[in-house]
């Protein structure tokens, strides 16, 4: 049978042996051998990670047909594939000793999924996956880049991100309109934020929202007045702001909150 893709759940299906085999390789699961793919398609990259000996491949679907398909040419992998939403599971309940994260992850859903591995991150030691370029480049980017945003600075915050190499667009079915690109998050040392960390999502938030005003007037326009109060940081735009730099922020927010 074959598996149409579906314009509504942001598939491309990655046809290219090569790259598939390229991004089961990149990921190191030196920390946990358990391995949940997030979106199996038609199992271009499921194949290439049933090979590797060192790993335990779980698979998340949520096209039927996928799932049908999944079951048909991979009758041992079916019992750990999962038909369902990786958006709504709970992978402490599922994976309760940690998981790493693969996949060719579907664009319109790609930056939710790096939310849920922040979520879960204590449990995440390790991501691979396959986005738009674009997204790959935000991510990774350091600061005092124009494309350097929120999802930039919670990621680097938790984990240490290498943009791997570019996918081109004819190695899809069907071919997206802009290049894919391959990234690879490897949990860093820090377990929590030395701030309130709801706080410093909120600082963050606040400021890239109106990333063209300066710190001090996206901080008011989100806090209200600091009541004459100045920080060497607010005559600065938020993209020249580094994790280290935020949370000093978030701590200075915070007792002017309180005072």
């Amino acid at each position: 049978m074959n598996v149409r893709p579906k314009k509504h759940l942001g598939q491309h299906f990655l046809t290219d042996q090569s790259i598939a085999r390229r991004i089961a390789g990149s990921l190191t699961a030196d920390r946990c051998s358990t391995v949940l793919e997030v979106g199996c398609g038609t199992g271009v990259l499921t194949r290439f990670l049933l090979e590797r000996e060192d790993i335990t491949l779980y698979g998340a679907e949520v096209d039927t047909e996928s799932i049908v398909y999944l079951h048909e040419y991979f009758p041992g992998f079916a019992p750990r594939l999962m038909e369902g939403d990786f958006l709504r599971m709970n992978l402490a309940e599922q994976f309760p000793q940690g998981v790493n994260i693969i996949g060719n992850f579907p664009y319109n859903i790609s930056s939710q999924i790096f939310f849920q591995v922040l979520e879960y991150r204590d449990l995440i030691p390790e991501v691979v996956g396959m986005v738009q370029r674009e997204v790959a480049v935000r991510i990774a980017e350091p600061p005092g880049s124009k494309e350097y945003g929120i999802l930039s600075v919670f990621l680097q915050a938790f984990y240490d991100i290498e943009y791997l190499f570019t996918v081109s667009e004819g190695v899809f079915n069907p071919p997206p309109k802009v290049k894919s690109a391959v990234i690879r998050l490897r949990r860093n040392g820090v377990q929590r934020l030395d701030c309130d960390e709801r706080l410093f999502m909120k600082v963050v938030k606040a400021t890239f929202n109106q990333r063209r005003k300066t710190i001090r007037n996206s901080l008011r326009a989100a806090f209200g007045d600091f009541g004459g109060a100045e920080h060497e940081f607010f005559s600065l735009r938020p993209e020249v702001l580094g994790v280290a730099q935020f949370v000093g922020l978030t701590d200075w927010v915070q007792r002017h909150l309180r005072g």
